[in-house]
């Protein structure tokens, strides 16, 4: 196979125009797939889906950057579906055809139900392969052949290791949240994967922020994809009222109930950096006569499940997260977003603060903010372009002055340096520098020229995914 030159500079991606597409009869999406949006009561395509579903179509790389609750799921499985409609062939054992390749477990378990959701009408086999649960009967799902594989990195590892996944018939590679895969970590595992994939595919990445690093991996891994950006890279949505709290950390627990005895919360999401702190912030909740809940990574699938669904359905009002748990989180009418610890990562506010103000709803995002955390502030506020307002909480004895009081635009004079950590999936912190994300963008680079195989772009061409030749697959 002819070698590939590796990219050293980020794609230079063509800037896909903006369609006016006001129905999804105007894609010309196979009927079956029309029948189904009708029953769910899908009207009219969002921004993301209109730019992005008719790219899909014509065969093009895509980088898609958009927030959370932007209908990006459907962007990409819409025209898939479409494709494997198009074009029927049974599947060889142990194959797939599309692999959608996701963060977390919860993530991965939505993308799939998407997938059966729009694809009820049609014959297409799907799977699941996450940790947390056995392995056995996804081994077993796997046996005949599936359409679409949606996988969480370390368990499509663990198959492929097992000769019980064959990824050499990929027709297309999804890559969902392709900036949270960096910050927890996966960027190597997902370069191990890419280096097993055939070298014609059509490849889509879609992610909220758009780092270096990704950027760099981009460029390994497309061929002259269409940029598709319904907002700009780390923008935070116009409908969520954003304030921030000053605080002492010792104070942060007492805030936090006033806070939401004061304010009228429908469905909140409080994040906390550690595993062991949502479950004490819980643990301070009820205590204070507060219902809540933890969804984290040392709870179990079942439990993480169970803890979901009662807040999907309103059971549990107040879900405390870890982020990595809560990536999966892809739930509707959550009024609040209150970060108990501030992210000292700054694209992980705007992850966070997306959970609300979905769907064209309004919403409010909180912060409360200790004195180390200052200089996490000041790094999101350069990266979403705004100023967050501010307000005092004065610590007292048996409360706290009034939460609104002293309102004014966070602007310190003087703050300690905060010591910045970076977690680690497991819940461990490691120290972070400025250099990080360099360091992450030579590292995947370099990763990716040792490891994957040349795409031939001159068998590449332009146009709908050709249907594979039989002998492709044995």
């Amino acid at each position: 196979m002819r070698a590939l030159r590796i990219m050293r500079r980020p794609p230079q991606c063509v800037q896909k125009k903006v369609f006016s597409l006001t129905s999804f009869h105007d894609f010309r999406l196979n009927n079956a797939i029309t029948r189904a949006l009708a029953e769910e009561k899908y009207l009219a395509p969002t921004p993301i889906q209109a730019q992005t579903i008719p790219t899909v179509m014509a065969g093009r790389d895509v980088i898609g950057i958009a927030q959370t609750g932007t209908g990006k799921t459907a962007a990409f499985a819409l025209p898939i579906l479409h494709h494997l409609a198009a074009y029927a062939r049974p599947v060889p054992r142990k194959s797939c055809r599309v692999l959608v390749l996701s963060p977390t477990r919860e993530l991965s378990g939505q993308i799939r139900d998407r997938f059966r959701t729009y694809g009820r009408h049609l014959r297409v086999r799907t799977a699941l392969a996450i940790g947390g649960v056995s392995m056995g009967s996804q081994v077993r799902a796997l046996l005949g052949g599936v359409d679409v594989l949606v996988a969480t990195p370390g368990r499509l590892i663990d198959l492929v290791r097992g000769n019980a996944l064959r990824l050499d018939g990929i027709e297309c590679f999804v890559l969902d949240e392709a900036d949270r895969m960096l910050d927890m970590g996966f960027i190597e595992d997902v370069g191990k994967i890419v280096a097993k994939l055939p070298a014609v595919r059509q490849t889509l990445m879609f992610s909220a922020t758009m780092p270096r690093a990704i950027e760099q991996f981009a460029a390994s891994m497309l061929r002259d994809p269409v940029r598709v950006a319904v907002a700009p890279p780390a923008s935070t949505a116009e409908r969520i009222r954003q304030r921030l709290i000053r605080v002492e950390r010792a104070a942060k627990p007492g805030v936090l109930i006033e806070l939401l005895r004061r304010e009228t919360v429908d469905r909140g999401l409080i994040f906390t950096r550690t595993k062991r702190g949502a479950d004490k912030v819980v643990r301070g909740l009820v205590r204070a006569g507060i219902a809540a809940d933890a969804i984290h990574g040392n709870k179990s699938q079942n439990q993480r499940e169970r803890v979901l669904a009662a807040f999907r359905k309103g059971a549990t009002r107040i879900l405390v997260a870890t982020d990595i748990a809560a990536r999966g989180i892809d739930v509707d009418g959550i009024s609040h977003v209150i970060n108990f610890d501030v992210p000292n990562v700054p694209e992980t506010y705007v992850h966070r603060i997306g959970r609300t103000a979905r769907a064209g709803a309004d919403g409010t995002a909180i912060s409360l903010c200790d004195r180390e955390e200052l200089a996490f502030v000041r790094d999101i506020e350069r990266l979403i372009r705004m100023s967050i307002t501010a307000n005092e909480a004065g610590a007292a004895t048996h409360g706290h002055e009034p939460l609104g009081a002293n309102t004014r635009s966070l602007r310190p004079a003087a703050a300690t340096p905060a010591k910045r950590t970076r977690q680690r999936p497991g819940g461990a912190a490691r120290k972070r520098d400025h250099s990080t994300e360099t360091t992450a963008a030579m590292a995947s680079v370099a990763f990716m020229r040792r490891h994957v195989p040349a795409r031939d772009t001159a068998a590449i061409e332009l146009g709908p995914i050709a249907p594979p030749k039989e002998t492709a697959h044995g």
